[in-house]
């Protein structure tokens, strides 16, 4: 007569199986899905806030470096010092110097011979650093961007100003003691900035035609602008030339102090471009702010339904310590068909949690609603 095997020992489940079967059973019954789902909507709010405010930043500060004519710029009332420039070449800094005052310029005695007070900008065939000049041949007509400066004894001129001497593109502009062919007509010019000047028509001419005009004189009110900017991958160059600028203008221990002269860059010399970047840096802060907002509602609203069905399924367990029970081996059943009846049981609450516990129902005080379940053996 054949005795029946020995059933194995029975042993309790781990703490991390019990963690695992019972995160499956929420995903499964809903919360931990809407958890997921509200903590992918925040990072990817926050990831996407984050992307577009890094790529406008940059824009703004391209636009503004565009607006300064390159990375920074020395302007002074009389020529840049040569301590300054040998200090930009030996950084190996792109340069360009541009010359600007105002001036009269005159139609030829044939065409009329009016006059009008016009913005001189002379400028070297490296300019502009940032940006590009865009220019057209015949007023109105589409713009293309220019490489370089007006060639040698060609001039480019704003279209107001033909209007004003009657004149067309290929005419000869009287400017002092020179006679400049009109070339083409600026349509528009990167770092003209905001001052009185800038009202007048713009009259652009090369920086080798300069001296031939005779215009400038002893006293002449004239403003020298040296830009300089960074090849790629050297930005640090330019933050040491303007430490030596400034500390060459200030005098230092370098020697003389420099008078008239000053350094433009994004932080610093141009207040206008450094508010614009400024209140755009706290628009983008307030957006981030409003989306990390929206993303903690989102993620809140996911954890307190997960937390409520929680508090349910711990109020119930403390409401009936003895529910939880462990079954005993009965001949002919499998182990598989035995072992800890709570997790063959099923209780539905109607605030969405399922336990899968065998519990009495949920008190008001914890749950507020009524739980409804179907035991199975």
């Amino acid at each position: 007569m054949s005795h029946p095997s020995p059933a194995p020992a029975l042993r309790a489940p781990s703490v991390l199986a019990l963690a695992w079967k019972q995160t499956l059973r929420d995903f499964r019954a809903g919360e931990l899905r809407l958890l997921v789902v509200a903590v992918m909507l925040a990072v990817a709010a926050l990831t996407a806030v984050g992307f577009f405010a890094d790529r406008l930043h940059n824009g703004l500060t391209r636009d503004a470096r565009q607006l300064l004519g390159g990375d920074a710029v020395v302007s002074s009332d009389k020529p840049t010092p040569s301590v300054l420039r040998e200090r930009a070449e030996a950084l190996g800094l792109q340069a360009a110097m541009s010359t600007s005052f105002p001036s009269m310029g005159r139609a030829p005695d044939e065409r009329g011979g009016a006059s009008r007070l016009v913005a001189v900008k002379a400028v070297t065939p490296a300019y502009p650093l940032r940006g590009q000049v865009v220019v057209a041949s015949v007023p109105g007509g589409a713009g293309e961007p220019a490489a370089g400066g007006p060639a040698p004894g060609t001039v480019w001129v704003d279209p107001a100003l033909l209007d004003a001497l009657q004149l067309r593109v290929g005419d000869p502009l009287l400017l002092g003691d020179a006679t400049l062919t009109i070339a083409r007509l600026i349509v528009v010019e990167p770092d003209r900035g905001a001052g009185f000047m800038s009202f007048a028509p713009r009259v652009m001419l090369a920086q080798a035609d300069l001296e031939g005009t005779g215009l400038i004189q002893p006293a002449s009110r004239v403003s020298y602008r040296f830009a300089v900017a960074a090849p790629p991958g050297r930005e640090s160059a330019v933050r040491e030339f303007v430490a030596f600028a400034d500390e060459r203008i200030k005098g230092g221990s370098a020697g003389e102090a420099l008078r008239g002269v000053r350094v433009e860059s994004l932080q610093s010399g141009r207040p206008e471009m450094q508010q614009t970047l400024d209140r755009a840096q706290k628009f983008l802060n307030l957006v981030a702010l409003l989306a990390a907002l929206l993303a903690a509602v989102a993620v809140g609203t996911g954890t307190s339904t997960t937390a409520r069905c929680c508090a349910c399924s711990a109020s119930r367990s403390a409401a009936s310590p003895a529910s939880t029970s462990w079954s005993s081996p009965s001949s002919g059943s499998s182990p598989a068909r035995w072992g800890w009846r709570a997790a063959t049981r099923s209780t539905t609450c109607s605030c969405g949690c399922s336990p899968g516990w065998s519990m009495p129902p949920c008190p008001p005080p914890r749950c507020g609603r009524r739980c409804s379940g179907s035991a199975s053996a």
